[in-house]
């Protein structure tokens, strides 16, 4: 599991989130994500919806500096 502290907290269900957990991926979340329709944007939104187990919408919804952060952890997952 990976950690991300929100620079920029955004409210959940009624709920201030102020870090993103992601779990380290497995193939078949890759294979998911690029088995959707839309772009490659729509697709890694997807990958960190699934890993993080929150709603796309949700992920749309994060600042561009923390969504940032989340590309950075998940380029580290795969090397």
């Amino acid at each position: 599991m990976t950690d991300i502290t929100l620079d920029y907290p955004i409210t959940i269900n009624g709920a201030q989130v102020t870090r993103i957990r992601l779990r380290r991926p497995k193939t078949r979340d890759t294979l998911i994500a690029r088995k959707l329709k839309g772009d490659s944007a729509e697709q890694e939104i997807a990958l960190i919806a699934n890993l993080a187990e929150w709603s796309p919408e949700d992920v749309q919804e994060l600042d561009v500096a923390d969504y940032r952060k989340i590309q950075q952890a998940l380029e580290a997952f795969f090397g």
